[in-house]
């Protein structure tokens, strides 16, 4: 493969700490390299340096002649006087860009709900980073650097910008660099880890899961490691005093090893005792929504005669697009919103607490310290089954003694997100609203919240479009689809099926949009009608045959998938080309199961099922 792009002893300082220090690298064509580590270590930095926004105060950085590099920050540089359509294809004429199919699909993915005409500084903070990452993707590049691509996307476009990414180059072509705490997406995308750590970077082989267990097993190693230097030590001093004692024999890594590492974790939560325990401080009534339905100005409901009955200790997670009303579910069920129809009732004993998007809670806190704040706080919240104070919580979400004696409102974004949470809980709600709480997170800081939520004993209520933490928190999900509430039992990908099944309108709106301002006339479907060729009996029952072999094709290659699975399973798990290999092998059979899925999908709809 060749190479693209590189470092060499480079080294990073900023006035208070050093980044990274002889530090060297290289990116090769056909890499999917996802970068994970703790807030504040240099992920955004290394992107920066590599594609040469930052110089290094040492060191140099490489890069083949012609090789061209495209960067989405953590903040743009659009023209808030621009127009959408010149902040995305920028002169290209209309004829260009209505005409290519890769624009087109990158306008439907991601721009769906923004009017192509619209003024860069009129939109949302999300809209306008909507944008940017469009006109990152319309443009041809060699390498893509994404610093949080994820960030105000929901489930469906993240899936969409998975799919674009993964085919967006010819296998061994391109090059791709992504920071993310989206566990999902980087398992999705990525066949490579970066982890960035102590002034350096650490490489792993695979996708997020597969750098878990490398992670697992080289904590495993180190702790063999001092435990050896340990012996060696009381062996020493045993032979100083004694002489010289038994050897030691250094244990091999296998099979039996990596499965002993998760055999005594226990379930990730006892549902059974949470509920219990939810009971005693809810009663039985929490909230029930029955046959609301909720409209604005006239204009068509936002919910649409929705039941929902929620109740002590269940955990529930909202999915829907952007605008979809997941908000105005959220003032619903708290009783800041009373429905035009049905009602809404809220049990005597419930106490509401939520983290919002923007953290309100902070607010009224200003200057005042962090150590300030804890010290109004005197109670113990119970967690893991035992109670844990302010600083313990603070401890164990990654706050140091310095951080003690900062403002609150000089932390970092994640340590903010970190602080809300602890203060919340520690006002012991019986009844949790999350919304996005991944926000600002990195990976590791994303495990210690879920762990803490796990033996939260109350209702919970999670919002979010992190599919990895939504179905790792919550055991039930709902999505919000056209104004009514549905269950999900298959979850987050049910979801998508049933976005996809009823899609198509949102799609073919930016598409539309861009007609109206441009007067092009790009290929969408147009609507089914009565004037439309009625399909016979015959092609009927052979559309209907299609289907029957889809679904005995798509239960083979789900027991293909069991199969490599269990290879895996089986596999020495420090042989990375064989996990890689199976996992690539998993990875085809599920594409194959998509694209069969969409077909069968499309021959339902055409036969009106």
């Amino acid at each position: 493969m060749a190479f693209l792009l590189g470092c060499e002893k480079i080294c990073v300082d900023y006035p208070t700490k050093q980044v990274f220090q002889d530090l060297s690298l290289g990116v090769d064509e056909g890499a999917r390299i996802g970068i994970v580590g703790r807030n504040g270590d240099g992920k955004s930095t290394l992107l920066k340096v590599l594609t040469g926004a930052v110089e290094p105060d040492e060191g140099r950085v490489y890069r083949t002649r012609g090789v061209t590099v495209g960067l989405l920050g953590q903040t743009d540089d659009l023209d808030p006087e621009s127009t959408v359509e010149r902040a995305v294809v920028g002169t290209m004429e209309t004829y260009e860009w209505a005409s290519s199919p890769k624009v087109r699909d990158i306008i439907a993915g991601l721009l769906s709900d923004v009017p192509w005409d619209a003024r860069v500084g009129t939109l949302s903070g999300g809209q306008r980073r909507r944008v940017d990452l469009a006109r990152l993707l319309v443009g041809d590049w060699d390498v893509l650097a994404l610093d949080e691509p994820t960030n105000h996307l929901d489930i469906r476009a993240i899936t969409w910008l998975a799919q674009h990414l993964k085919t967006r180059w010819r296998a061994g072509q391109g090059a791709l660099l992504v920071v993310t705490h989206d566990r999902w997406f980087l398992d999705e995308v990525c066949l490579d880890m970066w982890e960035v750590l102590n002034k350096r970077v650490e490489p792993f082989e695979g996708g997020f899961s597969a750098y878990i267990l490398q992670r697992v097993e080289r904590d495993r190693l180190a702790d063999l490691a001092e435990q050896k230097r340990q012996n060696q030590l009381r062996r020493e001093l045993a032979w100083l005093s004694r002489g010289a004692r038994a050897r030691a024999t250094k244990p091999k890594f296998h099979v039996a090893t990596a499965q002993a590492l998760i055999a005594d974790v226990p379930p990730l939560r006892d549902t059974l005792e949470l509920k219990r325990m939810a009971m005693a401080r809810l009663g039985k009534q929490v909230i029930d929504v029955e046959n609301a339905t909720v409209s604005f100005d006239g204009k068509p409901p936002v919910l649409n005669d929705v039941t929902w009955l929620i109740g002590a200790g269940d955990r529930f997670g909202i999915v829907g697009e952007n605008g979809a009303g997941k908000t105005t579910l959220l003032r619903l069920i708290k009783g800041e919103l009373a429905p035009d129809k049905g009602r809404v009732k809220i049990g005597q004993t419930v106490r509401f607490a939520v983290l919002s998007q923007h953290l309100d809670n902070l607010t009224a806190l200003g200057n005042d310290r962090v150590r300030q704040v804890i010290s109004r706080y005197n109670a113990r919240v119970m967690l893991d089954g035992k109670e844990s104070t302010p600083a313990q919580l603070l401890e164990r979400l990654g706050f140091s003694h310095a951080d003690l004696n900062e403002p609150v409102c000089d932390l970092s974004g994640g340590q903010k997100r970190r602080l809300a949470l602890m203060l919340i809980l520690l006002d012991e709600p019986n009844v949790l609203i999350l919304d996005e709480p991944g926000n600002d997170l990195d990976t590791d800081m994303l495990a210690v919240v879920e762990d803490m939520l796990d033996t939260w004993p109350g209702t919970l209520i999670l919002v979010t479009h992190d599919r990895y933490l939504m179905e790792r928190v919550t055991d039930n999900q709902y999505a919000l689809i056209n104004g009514t509430l549905r269950h999900l039992p298959g979850g987050v990908d049910e979801y998508l099926r049933l976005a996809a099944a009823s899609g198509g309108v949102a799609d073919a709106r930016a598409v539309t949009n861009a007609a109206v301002a441009t007067g092009a006339t790009p290929a969408v479907a147009a609507p089914a009608n009565d004037s439309a060729p009625k399909i016979s009996g015959g092609q009927q029952r052979e559309m209907r045959k299609q289907m029957a072999s889809l679904e005995r094709k798509t239960e083979t290659l789900r027991g293909k998938i069991s199969q490599a699975q269990e290879r895996m399973s089986q596999a020495d798990p420090s042989d990375y080309l064989a996990l890689g290999a199976i996992q690539d092998e998993i990875a085809t059979f599920q594409a194959q199961i998509d694209d069969m899925e969409m077909e069968w999908l499309e021959l339902a709809e055409a036969l009106g099922e």
